[in-house]
């Protein structure tokens, strides 16, 4: 896409409202959201997507024109949409296979107060007790001109021209990972620099994860352990990572597991210890390996995950407990290495094979 996708934005409330001001329109908060939300749209398949917050949207305001809610005013008299059928929807939107409930509960809401402090509506209206949902109404409307409007269908063909343009984006992106995988054996230098790319900070979560399976598996598939039962009779095997499903799954906190020494690795964005920490419960405080997306020097990394844990729970033996249960903390320059020393083994062409797989199946290719 070579349109800024603001600009696409612009284009579209001009069609849909071209008598009036189409400044104040783009201008309405829940217009801003988007715009903030869909700014990858220009940065390629590496970039973070928002699908999370946009289609806890999408579904909530497809389900208020699915019932004809923006024609009629009866929609302060809805019971609300169920949770479940919510949910089994943005799950069947491009890339929202493995979303979780996040963004639906507390995430979009959260963000909207961030950017927009002063306003006191959010975005979703939910009954806790009922486990309903709504879209806030009045921010789908307007005054512009003296004429009442309604963003509803506005706002569906936005996030559609997004997915569209995101599509686009991870066709290209696989595209240029076939190209990679045809120059391997004359340009390993590109290639090399194409991985590299992969490992930086604002990369989508999604392929981060991918890579750095990719990255750990060939790493450690050369280390061999020794076990058994009985010590005359050793067996001898090489480590194996397995990749437990697709990104984003609701596994309890395992995106890979080590065999045979039965490792758990969870791969995160985040260096918030809260997070690391509720890993750690899903899986009955069972030693994790973290994989971070950052840049962070490891022992810093350590120190403030548990100088931040000891400001929230006064009790040593919570947090040393909490604690010793990250068994190892992975960040980007350690990727780095490990994938360097794989180059040096001759196995960057198995990487690249190894990204271009898992692309596929997490992208349906």
């Amino acid at each position: 896409m070579n349109k800024p996708f603001n600009e696409v934005i612009r284009d579209i409330i001009v069609e849909d409202f071209s008598e009036l001001d189409s400044s104040s329109i783009y201008g309405m908060p829940i217009i801003q959201y988007i715009v903030k939300k869909t700014v990858s749209a220009n940065k390629g398949s590496k970039a973070r997507s928002g699908f999370a917050s946009l289609y806890a949207l999408y579904v909530l305001i497809e389900d208020y024109i699915n019932k004809d809610f923006h024609i009629k005013d009866e929609y302060i008299d809805y019971e609300g949409a169920k949770f479940s059928d919510l949910f089994t929807r943005q799950r069947e939107l491009p890339f929202g296979s493995k979303l979780q409930n996040h963004a639906l509960n507390n995430r979009v809401n959260g963000e909207f107060k961030k950017f927009f402090k002063l306003l006191d509506a959010v975005p979703i209206i939910r009954d806790e007790e009922t486990n309903n949902y709504w879209i806030n109404e009045k921010l789908l409307f307007g005054k512009i001109n003296s004429k009442n409007i309604n963003l509803a269908n506005t706002i569906i063909k936005i996030i559609d021209r997004y997915i569209e343009a995101k599509q686009d984006a991870m066709n290209r992106f696989l595209i240029s990972c076939d190209e990679m995988k045809k120059v391997s054996k004359t340009d390993s230098k590109a290639v090399y620099d194409f991985i590299i790319g992969l490992l930086a900070y604002n990369v989508d979560a999604r392929l981060f994860e991918i890579v750095s399976y990719s990255i750990l598996k060939h790493h450690y598939e050369n280390i061999i352990v020794y076990w058994g039962y009985d010590r005359e009779e050793l067996n001898e095997e090489n480590l194996i990572l397995y990749k437990t499903g697709r990104t984003n799954a609701n596994d309890g906190g395992i995106d890979f597991v080590m065999k045979p020494l039965g490792r758990f690795f969870q791969v995160t964005e985040t260096i918030d210890f809260k997070k690391y920490f509720l890993d750690i419960d899903k899986v009955a405080k069972f030693p994790i390996t973290f994989v971070v997306k950052t840049d962070i020097e490891i022992d810093a990394l350590k120190k403030d995950i548990k100088e931040k844990a000891y400001e929230i729970y006064s009790v040593k033996a919570i947090v040393e407990k909490y604690v010793n249960s990250i068994e190892e903390l992975i960040n980007i320059p350690m990727l780095i290495e490990h994938f360097e020393e794989c180059v040096k083994d001759g196995k960057i062409d198995s990487i690249l094979d190894e990204i271009i797989e898992q692309s596929r199946v997490e992208f349906n290719v």
